[in-house]
């Protein structure tokens, strides 16, 4: 088609052939959120598509596949939702690093702007055997925090400031355990001050010097 008979059609020559334009990040903080609503399972591409403004065509051209795209949501959330992680870790006793812990996920789990409860929980206990590699990236991931945690508490009994008859790695794993458990009752409607009295508890029964 030539430039006559583009404007003839009444199209632009210069539009001939150029993909739709959108907002990369933004289309990827949409599908973060419908995952995060509905687990991997639970979103259809029709779900997605239709919350990040694009057809399947620009979503596979720029995401990859729906796994793919769960995956770099997956980093998005990380990145940008549990932050709070990396800053936890560096706090100056063991006890500061599990409050800290503890009411981020609370914030996380709980707001207003985005859906309740946590996206790796959720995604997580909903997957089929037909999902089992996405479960398998979850739980490396989550294994991958409890292990950064618990050399924290490794670092923290060799300064004394967790009882010697503490298990670092299973007070990691009891930590998270609260953590999934907040997520879950969150999703299932669970109130903030409900989920306030659990991380009370938790921190009530963290081990004194």
């Amino acid at each position: 088609m030539n430039m006559d008979e583009d404007l003839k059609n009444g199209r632009p020559a210069a539009s001939r052939g150029r993909p739709r334009q959108f907002d990369a990040q933004n289309a990827l903080t949409a599908a973060l959120k419908v995952f995060w609503r509905k687990g991997f399972e639970g979103t259809s591409l029709s779900d997605l598509t239709e919350a990040m403004g694009i057809n399947r065509t620009s979503m596979y051209a720029s995401f990859g596949n729906k796994e793919e795209l769960f995956r770099k949501a997956l980093d998005l959330y990380e990145r940008e939702k549990q932050a709070f992680i990396r800053s936890a870790l560096e706090l100056p006793t063991a006890r500061a690093v599990a409050e800290a812990l503890l009411r981020g996920s609370l914030d996380i789990q709980t707001s207003r702007s985005d859906p309740h409860g946590c996206l790796k929980v959720m995604s997580s206990v909903a997957c089929s055997e037909q999902s089992k590699s996405v479960r398998k990236e979850i739980v490396a991931r989550r294994l991958d925090d409890e292990t950064a945690l618990t050399a924290r508490l490794q670092r923290a009994q060799a300064e004394g400031d967790l009882p010697d008859g503490v298990d670092p790695a299973g007070l990691s794993r009891c930590l998270y355990a609260i953590i999934q458990g907040m997520a879950v009752q969150a999703a299932s409607g669970a109130s903030r001050h409900d989920l306030e009295r659990l991380v009370e508890t938790g921190l009530w029964m963290w081990p004194s010097r």
